[in-house]
C-alpha cells in the first residue's frame, strides 16, 4: 500500500509543477501582450495628434488664403478708388496716367517660344553632321568585299 501512494503523491506533485510551470509561461507570455498593448495605444495617440495637427494647418492655410484674397480684393479697390478721385480731382495728366497704367491688367505674352532640344540653324548637337569635319576627303567607308 504503501507503493500506491508513492504513485498518487508523485503524480500529485507533477501535476502541481505543472501547473506551475504553465502559471510561470503564461505570466511571461502575457507579460510581452500587455507591453505590445501599450506601444499600439500609445501609436494610436500619436497617429490621432497627428490628424489634429494636420487637420489645424490646414485651417491655418485655408485662414491665411483668404486673409491674402482678402487683402488683394482691398488693394483692388483702394487702387480702384484712388483713380476715381484723380479723375474727379486730380489736375495732373502724368499722375493720371499712372494710377491708370496701374490699375491696367498686364496681358500675358503670348509670344512666347516652347523649348526646344535643338539649337537655331541647325547645327545643334542633334543634326546629323554634328562633329563632323568637312573637307574634300570625305569618302564614305565601304564595308570589305568577301
Amino acid at each position: 500500500m504503501y507503493e500506491s501512494n508513492i504513485d498518487w503523491i508523485l503524480a500529485l506533485a507533477c501535476g502541481l509543477a505543472g501547473i506551475g510551470i504553465g502559471a510561470l509561461g503564461y505570466h511571461l507570455l502575457n507579460a510581452n501582450v500587455a507591453r505590445n498593448q501599450k506601444v499600439r495605444q500609445r501609436l494610436a495617440e500619436t497617429e490621432l495628434e497627428l490628424n489634429q495637427v494636420k487637420d489645424s494647418l490646414n485651417d491655418h492655410f485655408v485662414r491665411a488664403a483668404d486673409l491674402v484674397a482678402s487683402i488683394q480684393r482691398q488693394s483692388r479697390e483702394l487702387e480702384q478708388q484712388l483713380a476715381l478721385g484723380a479723375d474727379q480731382l486730380g489736375q495732373d495728366q502724368q499722375v493720371k496716367r499712372r494710377l491708370h497704367s496701374e490699375n491696367e491688367e498686364p496681358e500675358p505674352d503670348e509670344a512666347l517660344d516652347t523649348p526646344r532640344d535643338y539649337a537655331d540653324g541647325g547645327r545643334g548637337t542633334l543634326s546629323e553632321d554634328f562633329g563632323l569635319q568637312r573637307g574634300d576627303e570625305q569618302n564614305p567607308a565601304q564595308p570589305p568585299r568577301y
